[in-house]
């Protein structure tokens, strides 16, 4: 079985539909989504309804979380952008039947996945919706070692918006070092599958993986989108900082 697995979309519509015509194009079995969605883009109900109806499963994410509960530990560009979306996903009245969908998807998303030997998470095995774990983490045994210790092979995640495997060794494989392609059998690991929507890792296209379950391995993919169109959209919004579109050019 084959399965795309993408995280942080971001409320960014064009990098979602270039992410998905990708995978449409490689043809995998199901497509598993590991939160946050929404937050900082300006389309978040577009990308909303595209993940209900394309992806088989859903983790929250931390920016999901705040738009349906009160946001903490955001700075303020963050948080003004949480609060448009949140207003966004209130004041549409053009399809309630459908409006209320998106309630029910966000208010209904689990926290964690787990599937045997694959956990998949937005954050980390230990919190699975808020805790970061950067690449600099691997200086940090102690802790990369606790994480190790919560997962029985490999951990999916997000969240930091930086694609690369921990591995149980204590390093940090970045996919241009691994050919974009990874093995999992030589033990457990976390994975981080990149960002659709807003890359922090310098490149600026979208991120995401496939994973192979019979072969057990991992191969990431980057995809072109319409970044410009992105920004411009972002810039004609008040409550979203223009930085938010500027870093969309740059992957940072």
């Amino acid at each position: 079985m084959q399965r795309a697995i993408i995280s942080d979309i971001h409320g960014n519509f064009e990098a979602l539909t270039a992410v998905l015509g990708r995978i449409g194009d490689i043809g995998v079995d199901e497509i598993i989504c590991l939160g946050d969605i929404i937050g900082y883009g300006p389309n978040p109900l577009e990308c909303l309804d595209s993940v209900i109806d394309r992806c088989q499963l859903t983790i929250l994410g931390n920016h999901d979380q705040a738009a349906i509960f009160d946001p903490e530990g955001f700075n303020p560009i963050a948080m003004k952008a949480i609060y448009w979306t949140r207003e966004q996903l209130e004041n549409d009245t053009s399809d309630l039947e459908q409006a209320d969908r998106r309630w029910d998807f966000l208010g209904e998303l689990p926290r964690r996945h787990d599937e045997g030997d694959y956990l998949f998470v937005h954050g980390s095995p230990r919190d699975p919706t808020n805790e970061y774990v950067f690449p600099e983490t691997v200086y940090e045994r102690d802790l990369l070692a606790l994480l190790m210790s919560r997962i029985e092979n490999v951990c999916f995640q997000g969240h930091t918006h930086i694609p690369g495997i921990f591995t149980e060794s204590g390093a940090f494989v970045s996919p241009d070092e691994c050919d974009h392609f990874f093995r999992l059998d030589a033990g457990k690991c976390m994975l981080n599958v990149g960002s659709v929507g807003q890359p922090r890792d310098g490149d600026a296209r979208s991120c995401f993986v496939v994973l192979d379950t019979e072969e057990r391995s991992v191969r990431y993919h980057r995809v072109e989108y319409d970044a410009e169109k992105t920004r411009q959209k972002i810039y004609a919004i008040p409550d979203l900082d223009n930085m938010l579109g500027d870093r969309l050019m740059t992957g940072r």
